[in-house]
């Protein structure tokens, strides 16, 4: 028959990266209220973001599953030993309502912005930000909104609360960027934010964790050059200038050592001929 018959495959060779995995690892109840929706965390919470320009749909919940399946089974002591499903909570956060998806599956209303949905074995909560209230815990997901008046919202209220999660809320709003907004004036709005909450995290995290953050472009910005160039070795410092500009600003013990050996034997050997003064080194 025309089929082919394949046992045991592997299906691990192409690799899957899950959006954002929140670990409560402590039963307490946390210091601060979290955007709606987020209430009740089990241990390990799976979240799958979806941009403006993304569409939540059935692939992405069926994606957000099978990245469940597959997480279950990692953490777990063994496949026989698999951790009870009431340590993981499943999300999907997206900036636009849904209304493909919610024309396919029923989507139970919690509060505004926030849905129930079923899966195989399971419920999974959807949470669409830009019909979120404006109230000051939703303000990190109002920074992803389309939206003006809720982007604008969510520049004015949110809090940096801890060098971690800032540099990660950074990471997630660059990436965001990268993609392009849908209108200029909100990716203007972002990037001004991203400005000035990198400015804020400098000055109120110690210079170590500070710099941990940074790429090797922004620990050099603004350095003069002579700065950038200190504890160099010469010939590092001369890679890449024209001839001209190669022997500005060193010292002549620096000049000898950048020469190669073999000028530099050679240079010896006439100085010992001519009897000239430091012919001995």
């Amino acid at each position: 028959m025309p089929v082919t018959v394949e046992l045991e495959k592997d299906l691990s060779l192409k690799q899957q990266l899950l959006d954002v995995v929140v670990i409560h690892k402590e039963p307490a109840p946390l210091p601060r209220r979290l955007p709606d929706g987020f209430e009740d965390l089990a241990a390990h919470n799976l979240v799958t973001f979806k941009s403006y320009q993304e569409a939540l749909d059935g692939w992405a919940l069926n994606e957000l599953v099978g990245h469940y399946v597959n997480y279950r089974k990692q953490i777990s002591p063994s496949m026989q030993d698999l951790l009870p499903e009431t340590d993981f909570r499943l999300f999907a956060v997206c900036i636009r309502y849904p209304q493909g998806l919610a024309n396919e599956i029923e989507l139970t209303p919690i509060s505004p912005g926030v849905y129930d949905a079923k899966h195989f074995s399971g419920r999974l909560r959807v949470i669409v930000a830009n019909k979120l209230p404006q109230e000051e815990h939703n303000s990190l997901l109002h920074l992803f909104s389309a939206r003006m008046d809720l982007l604008r919202y969510g520049t004015m209220h949110y809090q940096q609360q801890s060098q971690e999660t800032s540099q990660l809320l950074m990471q997630l709003l660059k990436r965001y960027l990268a993609e392009g907004a849908s209108m200029p004036d909100s990716l203007e709005l972002l990037k001004q934010f991203c400005r000035e909450a990198d400015d804020e995290l400098r000055k109120r995290w110690p210079a170590k964790e500070r710099l941990a953050g940074l790429t090797a472009e922004e620990r050099l910005e603004g350095l003069p050059a002579e700065d950038r160039l200190k504890g160099l070795p010469a010939e590092d410092r001369l890679k890449g200038l024209p001839a001209e500009d190669r022997l500005k600003g060193l010292t002549s013990e620096e000049l000898l050592a950048a020469l190669p050996p073999e000028i530099r034997a050679t240079l010896a050997k006439r100085l010992r001929d001519e009897g000239l003064p430091g012919s001995g080194k």
